[in-house]
């Protein structure tokens, strides 16, 4: 049996092999007989324990020799020759996390209200996700195995929760011993074998800002490029979280961070050629400030972690606008849209989970003029009204922005994508128009429930009038009609 992951709290057993899903079609995995549910064990002898490692060890190979375990029980052996680039057809399972087991001051699980459905108290801590789909990973229980597979297996970039280079800091902040917490041996061994790294700060008053940030940032910024960025982002805190050893984020702390992190920010630019450094969207926000050029932010590196998304949102509406009158821009901005999502940090040979068939709302708007309400969460909603304020103007829509407040989490949590259904349906009384337009991030990926359990049907039944659920790609399309 295959021991997946050990971290002193957590060991999870798992079977060895990974299942198939799905076969496609006159594919190679349908010729030679492989089906749903059928365990692909060995790869030319070799233990194959997710799809990273049969993505690796079928890489390049022509002389294949699979050791298949079918579900009764039998194996085989299917022994066969491919073209080097041959599509095999197949699809598996997802990884099952290896969790985490840190008890950080901050953890987002002790945010989480008791009645929470039993997904939302996982914590992953996996340099596969990590590599696959951007998570985050502290490293501090990484085993010699993981480190060798990353190594071998090039799982570059790896995203690392590095909160603070200084020692007694960072064992204070992740719950741990100082042996645990210092990583810098790690990370040194990665950066010697080229395997790029992110960095994430979660920045908590008075415990890893001012000098112990500043520290931090240098410390990271001296192993740039190896090191491609950092990100700061704000601690948000729900009213469930209790400990007293955590200060809430204020509009005049976000004040002195971007003063402390803009001249570092300077620094970095005429040192290393780039900001290096990147505050999360949401401190510019609180504070106040304007939201930093299109320039500032590269090739966008920790947009997932909401740095930069504000900006990007803004340069893809002006393209909205110029297309208003003219119209021959669409396909333009429709681009733009859909190049904002690509700019993402989940890999390619990521199994991204899709909406099941049939339980999106279709996007069937009439043309012309608009009569309808937009809800989003209150963080983002100045931003988006203004935008629609003007497209408004500038097309003769009546469309609404409605900033829903987020009262199942509570505290400073005000962001779209965790917005639960009820807060949803508490802003129906506030919806004008023909429709409503809900974020779709607030859609669990692979299922149509929201973060409280709420069922998509349920919801729309809530409303008086049709429920379409759009990102942002969908928005510019139905702007652009």
């Amino acid at each position: 049996m295959y021991e997946f992951a050990v971290t002193p709290a957590v060991t999870q057993l798992r079977r060895p092999g990974v299942i198939i899903t799905e076969v496609a079609p006159e594919s190679l995995a349908e010729e030679l007989e492989l089906q749903p549910n059928d365990r692909i064990v060995k790869v030319n002898g070799r233990p194959v324990r997710d799809y990273l490692d049969f993505r690796f060890q079928t890489a390049g190979e022509t002389e294949l020799v699979f050791q298949v375990k079918k579900t009764n029980g039998e194996t085989h052996e299917i022994e066969f020759d491919r073209d080097e680039s041959e599509d095999f057809g197949l699809m598996f399972e997802q990884i099952v996390p290896r969790q985490c087991a840190n008890e950080c001051l901050f953890c987002f699980c002790k945010g989480n209200p008791d009645d929470a459905r039993p997904s939302l108290f996982v914590r992953d801590e996996d340099i596969r996700l990590s590599f696959l789909y951007g998570n985050y990973t502290t490293l501090s229980s990484i085993t010699e195995d993981e480190m060798k597979r990353i190594i071998e297996q090039r799982l570059s970039p790896q995203y690392v929760s590095v909160h603070a280079t200084d020692l007694k800091t960072r064992a204070y902040l992740l719950g741990v011993d100082e042996s645990r917490a210092d990583i810098s041996q790690k990370l040194e061994r990665l950066l010697a074998a080229d395997i790029e790294i992110h960095a994430q700060i979660v920045l908590c008053p008075e415990i890893n800002d001012g000098a112990i940030l500043e520290k931090t940032l240098r410390d990271l910024a001296a192993h740039y490029p190896k090191i491609v960025s950092a990100a700061i982002v704000p601690v948000a805190l729900t009213r469930y979280n209790t400990d007293e050893r955590l200060t809430r984020v204020t509009p005049e702390f976000c004040q002195r961070t971007i003063v402390q992190v803009e001249a570092l920010q300077n620094e970095f630019r005429a040192t290393l050629g780039v900001t290096f450094a990147f505050l999360g969207d949401e401190i510019y926000l609180k504070a106040g400030a304007e939201i930093p050029t299109r320039a500032h932010y590269g090739n966008y590196p920790q947009i997932e972690d909401g740095v930069g998304m504000i900006r990007s949102f803004l340069e893809q509406f002006e393209s909205v606008f110029e297309s208003v009158s003219t119209k021959d821009r669409r396909d333009e901005a429709v681009e733009l849209a859909r190049q904002f999502f690509k700019n993402t940090r989940t890999h390619p040979e990521a199994r991204v989970p899709i909406r099941p068939e049939g339980k999106a709302t279709p996007l069937d708007f009439p043309g012309g003029r608009l009569f309808g309400t937009i809800l989003t969460g209150e963080m983002f909603a100045p931003i988006l009204d203004e935008q629609i304020e003007r497209f408004n103007r500038l097309s003769g829509s009546r469309l609404k922005v409605v900033a829903v407040a987020n009262t199942y989490f509570g505290g400073d949590v005000s962001v779209a994508g965790l917005l639960s259904g009820q807060d949803l349906v508490a802003a129906a009384d506030r919806v004008v128009g023909d429709f409503v337009i809900i974020p779709r991030v607030t859609i669990k990926s692979d299922e149509p429930i929201f973060i409280d359990g709420m069922a998509y049907d349920d919801l729309k039944s809530r409303f008086a009038v049709p429920v379409f659920d759009l990102d942002t790609e969908g928005l510019i399309k139905l702007l652009q009609q």
